[in-house]
């Protein structure tokens, strides 16, 4: 038998966890595992930096420096669990630290990143190197995976639950406001973005994602299940 796998997620916001909870219970298919999101909504050993992508960004340097200067180093992540998962939404590439009051170090690399999409692979690869930029580190870590949705979750979220949006005909990884679709939907069957709506549509979700994934729909839903894969134990 398989040991349990102890999976933390560091996210935005609470409601991208939910959805990548999901997918994991997809992409594990039956295999047991313990799933913490120890941001935004961890405990306060982690410390109180704020939500969204500047959290994010406050939380990979507050790591890093724990970890003497690399996120691989922050024993208090990696003895507790077996993965760690970094998340960030690829509109982050368009905006500036500024817009987050954040001061860049020397070490951060450079926002914006964005580039056109398609394919948002360009977007997504910059945007991958600023994350790790942050994290102190220029190559993914071991037990440590990436999960960096074009342009956001939502586009993952209209693509499993509403396949047929127009949205989605015309390449939802590359629509520039996804969030904007969820309130498109005939009445009966809207969701909101707010975590207890998302728990409610949380098995459409595992049972969309084998689709949602495959290498020709959503490519980054596609990469992050291979690279999960490949990390884990």
């Amino acid at each position: 038998m398989s040991e349990m796998l102890r999976i933390a997620l560091v996210a935005e916001g609470p409601t991208d966890g939910v959805v990548i909870e999901s997918a994991l219970r997809a992409i594990l298919q039956g295999r047991e595992f313990v799933f913490k999101q120890i941001f935004p909504e961890g405990s306060l050993v982690f410390g109180v930096l704020g939500a969204g992508w500047g959290g994010v960004y406050r939380w990979c340097h507050q790591s890093s420096q724990r970890g003497s200067g690399s996120l691989r180093g922050d024993s208090l992540v990696f003895q507790n669990f077996d993965l760690l998962i970094l998340h960030l939404d690829a509109d982050v590439a368009g905006f500036d630290y500024q817009d987050d009051e954040i001061i860049p170090t020397t070490f951060d690399l450079q926002l914006p990143c964005e580039e056109d999409c398609p394919p948002p692979s360009a977007t997504t690869n910059a945007l991958r190197l600023v994350l790790l930029s942050w994290c102190g580190e220029k190559t993914v870590p071991a037990k440590t995976v990436l999960c960096t949705p074009s342009k956001s979750t939502e586009a993952w979220v209209v693509a499993s639950l509403f396949p047929n949006d127009i949205a989605v005909g015309k390449g939802i990884e590359c629509y520039r406001d996804p969030e904007s679709r969820l309130g498109q939907q005939k009445a009966n069957n809207r969701i909101r973005k707010r975590k207890r709506d998302y728990e409610d549509r949380s098995k459409d979700f595992q049972l969309a994602w084998p689709k949602l994934a495959s290498p020709h729909n959503v490519t980054e839903a596609y990469r992050f299940q291979q690279e999960f894969l490949a990390a884990v134990p």
